[in-house]
């Protein structure tokens, strides 16, 4: 499933672009465009402009021309495809196959092009979108902010690092990851996290970025391969937890996180 790391990854794949004319854009589904978005102009909008950069706000890819900026949400199956390659071969609980049917859009140039591709159609492109609807990014967030985000709420800590107007960026496989490495309790209310436990959980989500991004993805962590029922903390062999938390599926370790 795309996270903040694969979308990066995503924007990465997708430079090649800048500085390419759009001379045709393919938007067969309705559903894929969002907001007040409509596919007849998105078709009839974007050709003739050029791609002038990338950029990347938790899991919103942005794509800047010399006339809109152009949103991919990519949901938990889409993947980005770039003059006819795949920056990500596979994605984690996405269909293996590699079906050009579920071309959802594309943008053609001169030569090349850029495809999205998502069997589930959970992902979406939006024309201008609301980039103030987003918090700041996980990767960027310094310590005073991420305090503020969590004495903000008594939701689950769990689906407050997911509030991605809170904070941009953490899906399910990174959060998990970054409480199990932060010793903490995913159920607890967020502002019940003392300053030092607080702390340590801005490590633990940057120490996580880091790692797992250097490994190749948010489904690389310590706790991926326990992700099953049944499935022992890679700490300290305890049967994990499984839970739903913030309408999401939950493993932690009741031993060491509280």
């Amino acid at each position: 499933m795309p996270e903040l790391l694969e979308i990066e990854t995503y924007r990465i794949a997708a430079e090649p672009v800048v500085g390419r004319r759009i001379t045709s854009v393919h938007a067969p589904d309705d559903w894929y465009a969002k907001g007040d978005t409509t596919t007849d102009e998105l078709r009839t909008v974007l050709p003739g402009h050029t791609v002038t950069g990338t950029r990347r706000i938790g899991k919103l890819l942005l794509l800047d021309t010399d006339g809109p900026t152009l949103g991919l949400r990519f949901g938990m199956t889409g993947r980005l495809l770039v003059d006819g390659g795949a920056s990500i071969d596979q994605l984690e609980y996405s269909s293996d196959r590699n079906d050009p049917a579920w071309d959802r859009f594309g943008l053609a140039f001169g030569v090349g092009d850029l495809v999205m591709r998502d069997p589930r159609r959970l992902g979406g492109i939006e024309l201008e979108p609301d980039e103030s609807r987003l918090g700041p990014d996980a990767t960027t967030v310094t310590l005073k902010p991420f305090r503020e985000i969590l004495r903000g709420s008594g939701a689950p800590v769990k689906a407050r690092l997911m509030d991605q107007a809170r904070l941009a960026g953490m899906g399910n496989l990174l959060t998990d990851d970054a409480l199990w490495r932060g010793g903490i309790d995913p159920t607890r209310p967020a502002n019940s996290l003392s300053d030092a436990e607080v702390a340590r959980l801005h490590r633990a989500m940057r120490r996580t970025l880091e790692v797992l991004g250097g490994r190749g993805g948010s489904h690389t962590g310590d706790m991926q391969p326990a992700r099953v029922r049944g499935g022992a903390c890679p700490k300290c062999g305890e049967e994990l937890r499984r839970d739903e938390v913030g309408g999401r599926t939950t493993y932690w370790c009741a031993r060491h996180q509280s």
